[in-house]
């Protein structure tokens, strides 16, 4: 299928959907690294600029529309959480493409906290909006460790379906690939990836590596049971990759599984399932950013098969 893909940054969830048969023909973000990363690693049909300002019409006819809009107004670790944040309205711009646009699918991803935000209004206001455009929508939570990711990240993925198509050409969401270690005797899937396995061979960054985001953060790994503050546990998955801060400082890396340092950029994207040839351009804070910002591509990739699914029956 043809995707238009909105607050794209680096591109993590568009790999997926490339490598699940689909074609990104127009994409957009507004931070120059993540533009610049996405272009050098993915293609230059990306437009940089702020979405706000995007003319629409520009923009070329798609069966899909997929975005992971902006989170931090809804996320659970920003302690100052509220309706009125202005960032919580920036998914009304990807409605209004969506409406525009009227494609026969989209995808929206975010992150737990915007199901409890105003006590669950937040979201029953977006399902709204989405079925007055056109679509039956839905909306599940997903921990991106039942589909083989190497990190302990739960993410909601809103689905529509334009009321024009028949019943039977709904989007279904993807069933687990992966099991926790509890659940094992009920499954017959194989077991969550530990942060260890996902790093085993990877070396220690020396100043002399091949990789060049193989850096680090030098802030100190403490154990103060806060976000981004804990002890990073080598037998279990990861945990969240964070995006936290704003390229000019803030970002904080989760720990190497040695609990002796912070991961670099390259595990970090490594855990995230970024193929390992791929760059992050900017600076280190700014690499970090786009990677916590990103979808894992094999979750995405899992997205994008259920979506062809629907293109084969078509």
């Amino acid at each position: 299928m043809k995707i238009i893909s909105l607050f794209s940054g680096a591109g993590g969830l568009d790999i997926g959907l490339i490598r699940a048969g689909h074609k990104i023909v127009w994409a957009n973000d507004i931070d120059n690294d993540a533009v610049e990363t996405y272009k050098k690693n993915i293609g230059n049909h990306i437009v940089q600029g702020d979405i706000k300002d995007v003319d629409i019409e520009s923009i070329p006819s798609a069966d899909v529309v997929v975005g992971g809009f902006p989170c931090q107004g809804f996320s659970q670790a920003n302690l100052k959480r509220s309706k009125d944040d202005e960032r919580n309205f920036i998914y009304q711009y990807f409605l209004k493409i969506v409406k525009i646009k009227q494609p026969r699918y989209f995808l929206a991803e975010n992150v737990k906290g915007i199901l409890n935000l105003d006590r669950g209004e937040a979201i029953k206001q977006i399902i709204t909006d989405f079925s007055n455009a056109g679509y039956r929508v839905k909306y599940k939570l997903f921990n991106m460790a039942d589909f083989g990711v190497p990190q302990n990240r739960q993410r909601v993925i809103i689905a529509g379906t334009h009321k024009d198509l028949s019943e039977s050409f709904d989007f279904v969401f993807p069933n687990p690939t992966h099991c926790k270690p509890i659940k094992r005797q009920k499954t017959l899937l194989p077991l969550w990836i530990s942060i260890s396995e996902a790093l085993s061979n990877i070396k220690e960054p020396c100043g002399k590596n091949e990789h060049p985001n193989h850096i680090y953060s030098k802030y100190k790994v403490t154990d103060r049971n806060f976000t981004g503050h804990r002890r990073t546990d080598p037998d279990r998955p990861s945990p969240t990759i964070l995006a936290r801060g704003n390229g000019k400082g803030g970002v904080c890396a989760i720990a190497h599984p040695n609990n002796k340092r912070r991961m670099s950029v390259f595990e970090s994207a490594i855990i995230q399932t970024f193929p390992r040839d791929f760059i992050f351009f900017g600076k280190m804070n700014s690499q970090y950013r786009q990677v916590g910002n990103s979808v894992p591509i094999i979750f995405a990739k899992c997205l994008g098969k259920q979506l062809k699914k629907l293109e084969v029956n078509d």
